[in-house]
């Protein structure tokens, strides 16, 4: 039998804007009690320092939290010249400090941005990352002074647009695929101009198909949880919360959509094999024809067979 969890069934998808200081957990936990959700989870960390676009997925929208991990991102990050540390960003301990020196200039640092820092490049995560070494994240082994070897990655910069230039500070407008660290970024950044940098602050705008003004803050969805009408019943309460939910489907919103009719419909949530006339595609959205109801995602073979990849469960 299954683990049954405790709260009830919601589902789909809260843009969340963290706030700077906490943990994305904690802020999970947060939003899930003021949803009373039965099940929550976020589609990629953000650091304590970090602010901006985490997005919650409940229920069924969990099933699909992978394609928001592995969808291209944007930021906004201020760097820190003549300051690095040991973590690379401001919540890092002092290991070098350095003169700017008057080389550093608004045209070097848009020369190196372009030669070193636009398509696909090569890049070391921190140790001071969430990735894991046998088990255990970096950063965990980082506080307790043990070092490993960190292969690099191979990340792409799509776009990185130099915002601003204030002698020690600067702002960068950066969208990249899924598994870069600006913080790296900063870190090499500051060893090309010779005088060493750290992230001050980071803002994450953008996670796949969602943009930043669709985010809500943690007080303004408390907000709307503790704004009780005069003998307003807790459903109530409830459904205008949902109401701000995304469904599961916005996760994958440029995928194609094929439709089926009922009896296919039923046959792809028996876990049967059917075949359709589209032409092959690697990932395809399922609808029901007429009422246009989210099932799932699926493959179409060379063959033209539907073969389910994930789909909702039929209660939801």
């Amino acid at each position: 039998m299954g683990r049954r969890h405790k709260g009830r069934p919601v589902d789909g998808i809260f843009l969340l804007d963290k706030p700077q200081g906490v943990s994305s957990n904690y802020v999970l936990q947060g939003v899930k009690r003021i949803y009373g959700a039965a099940k929550a989870g976020h589609t990629g960390a953000l650091d304590p320092l970090a602010t901006g676009m985490l997005p919650i997925t409940f229920g069924e929208a969990t099933k699909f939290s992978q394609f928001l991990l592995d969808a291209d991102k944007r930021y906004i990050t201020t760097a820190k010249l003549g300051v690095r540390t040991d973590s690379s960003d401001a919540d890092g301990e002092v290991i070098a400090t350095a003169v700017i020196g008057e080389h550093v200039t608004k045209e070097r640092i848009q020369a190196l941005l372009d030669e070193h820092f636009s398509g696909e490049i090569e890049q070391v995560p921190s140790m001071f990352s969430a990735l894991k070494h046998n088990g255990q994240p970096l950063y965990k082994l980082a506080r307790q002074g043990v070092q490993v070897e960190v292969k690099p990655r191979t990340v792409i910069i799509r776009e990185i647009h130099l915002l601003d230039f204030r002698g020690d500070e600067v702002d960068l407008d950066i969208r990249c695929s899924k598994g870069t660290y600006i913080r790296s970024i900063v870190e090499d950044l500051g060893l090309l101009l010779g005088c060493g940098a750290h992230v001050q602050a980071l803002r994450r705008l953008d996670s796949g198909p969602y943009k930043a003004d669709q985010m809500m803050t943690l007080e303004q969805l408390r907000s709307m949880a503790e704004m009780k009408r005069e003998n307003e019943p807790l459903e109530s309460i409830q459904n205008r919360l949902d109401a701000l939910l995304l469904p599961a489907w916005s996760a994958i919103n440029d995928v194609p959509v094929i439709q089926l009719d009922e009896e296919q419909c039923r046959l792809v949530r028996n876990g049967i094999v059917i075949v359709v006339d589209d032409e092959p595609q690697s990932l395809v959205r399922l609808v029901e024809k007429g009422s246009e109801k989210f099932i799932g995602i699926a493959e179409i073979t060379q063959d033209k067979r539907l073969v389910s990849r994930r789909l909702l469960s039929t209660q939801s």
